[in-house]
């Protein structure tokens, strides 16, 4: 007899959805059975961190990807990361498992009540089908609309008995929906806006890499001769930050973004909000310049305050750009300038820590960062310039997520080394992701930063007027040690000439490292 879960295994081998995140629990174990040997089972030891990680997996192999939850309270413990998951656009498919039907009526103990209401506002789509025989094609209705245009997380509640049922229903196969171009006379709009400019501007948004398009754009920028800016909490690098059209990063502020681009009398914002702010000290003075925000979501080009939308996915809007603008004879803007390198001090700054890295990190790296307090030290010192994932963050600001994320890259892309900087408060959230980093056998090293604080949250507390606030202190935590008992290398730096021979071993090795870094505890300034 075919049943609903051998439907299931075929449609999810047509759809490429056979490396499953996951923590199982008793509704799951129908899902799982019989285990396919063509089936990857990861393994991780809370669903915050399990989504997290298949988040990684998905932004660094540019590629949808299968997360299988447990009922009410997994899907709980995994919100805060599949709010992650919209903010970042990640094509992901999630399985949550339901008590038996039979059982529903009665509020049983597992059991989920209003299942496909629970992660909304930040899914997609999401149901419980009405009947056992749907449960393949609500599956394969939630990957076409994970991965369209804009993509993004999307969620079916499945009862625990519907895998058993017999499945007489065929299941066909259908390709991905591609992205779009833009409309011909918007095109024409901003071809013309760009000729006419003497000093345009790009704003570049993660969408461009998550696209592959950064060659792309970085011939497009060349022939326009245009700035290029990384826009605010960027959770992708879409601009190789050495390239001497490149200009800085966008602050999440108003009156500092209007600052930024005051320069420029267009501004094309291109796969990236126009504008992200995160805190707000009144209205700016200095007006915006003539924007175009090319953008495949509907809600981004709506909710703009000026400027003229177009409605296209980032690598088609590049291409079709590319295909109508000639080289330009306009003066190129100076290059970024950048501090020099920082001496050497104890405690150990973030600054010498980005620039000691940034001499050892592997040309083909992969960095996955989530260090609030020291981000901005991070975009000074520590240039990224891969223009094929380079570079993973958060772009939610849901802190745990740079940990098991990195884990995730590690495993879509084992031939690539991955580094982890992350802050000692951000770490604490998901630290169980060095089980599973140890667990799979990643090579891969992480940078731990411990100022011993939340200083993110101390320091915006301070600008704001605040004094004394509590629960920002942290400290006593021996990161070398929670390593070693979850199956990692581990490594103590607390002076600045233990920390190079420290990476280069980390580096050097085939087994996930840790390095606990005691940095400078004092930070004074976000931005």
């Amino acid at each position: 007899m075919r049943t609903v879960r051998d439907a299931t295994r075929e449609l999810l081998r047509d759809l490429g959805l056979t490396t499953v995140f996951g923590n199982p629990g008793t509704t799951e174990i129908a899902f799982l059975t019989d285990w396919p040997n063509d089936f990857r089972y990861v393994l991780a030891l809370q669903e915050s961190a399990v989504v997290a990680m298949a988040d990684g997996f998905s932004q660094a192999a540019r590629k949808p990807v299968l997360v299988n939850l447990h009922s009410a309270g997994g899907v709980g413990h995994g919100l805060g990361h599949v709010f992650t998951a919209f903010r970042n656009r990640t094509p992901m498919v999630i399985i949550a498992g339901q008590q038996t039907r039979s059982l529903l009526p009665d509020d049983p103990f597992l059991g989920a009540t209003d299942a496909a209401s629970f992660p909304k506002p930040y899914v997609k789509w999401s149901c419980e089908p009405a009947r056992a025989e749907d449960v393949p094609a609500a599956i394969a209705r939630a990957f076409h609309i994970a991965t369209q245009a804009p993509q993004g997380p999307v969620f079916v509640s499945v009862p625990v008995d519907d895998w058993d049922v017999e499945m007489t229903k065929p299941i066909v196969h259908r390709p991905r929906i591609p992205g779009f171009a833009p409309d011909p006379a918007a095109l024409a709009e901003l071809v013309a806006a760009l000729e006419a400019s003497e000093r345009p501007g790009i704003v570049v948004g993660p969408a461009v890499d998550a696209e592959n398009a950064v060659p792309e754009l970085v011939a497009l920028a060349e022939r326009l001769n245009a700035g290029v800016w990384a826009s605010a909490m960027s959770s992708r690098c879409s601009f190789p930050e050495d390239h001497p059209l490149f200009q800085g990063f966008i602050q999440p502020e108003r009156g500092l973004t209007a600052e930024a681009l005051s320069a420029h009398d267009l501004v094309v914002v291109l796969g990236a909000p126009a504008f992200t702010y995160h805190v707000y000290r009144g209205e700016s003075d200095t007006p915006l310049p003539p924007l175009f925000i090319v953008n495949d979501d509907e809600q981004v080009l709506a909710r703009a305050a000026e400027g003229t939308g177009i409605r296209a996915t980032a690598k088609l809007a590049i291409q079709a750009l590319s295909e109508r603008v000639g080289p330009s004879g306009r003066e190129a803007p100076a290059p970024l300038s950048r501090p020099q390198r920082p001496a050497e001090t104890t405690p150990i700054s973030p600054e010498f820590a980005y620039a000691t890295l940034a001499e050892m990190l592997p040309d083909n790296a992969i960095v996955v960062e989530e260090t609030p307090s020291h981000r901005n030290v991070l975009h000074d010192h520590l240039p990224i310039t891969s223009t094929d994932t380079g570079f993973l963050t958060v772009a939610s600001g849901t802190l745990g997520y740079g940990l098991s994320a990195a884990v995730g890259a590690a495993i879509a892309l084992p031939d690539r080394k991955v580094v982890a900087v992350i802050g000692d408060g951000s770490s604490m959230y998901s630290i169980q992701a060095l089980w599973t980093a140890a667990r799979e056998h990643v090579p891969m090293t992480f940078v731990i930063l411990d100022n011993s604080q939340y200083a993110a949250v101390r320091i915006l507390g301070e600008a704001a007027g605040g004094e004394k606030v509590p629960g920002t202190e942290l400290g006593g935590i021996d990161f070398a040690a929670l390593a070693g008992s979850l199956g990692c290398v581990s490594h103590h730096v607390e002076h600045p000439g233990e920390l190079k021979a420290a990476l280069a071993a980390a580096l050097a090795d085939d087994r996930p490292n840790l390095l606990h870094v005691r940095v400078d505890p004092d930070p004074k300034v976000l931005y």
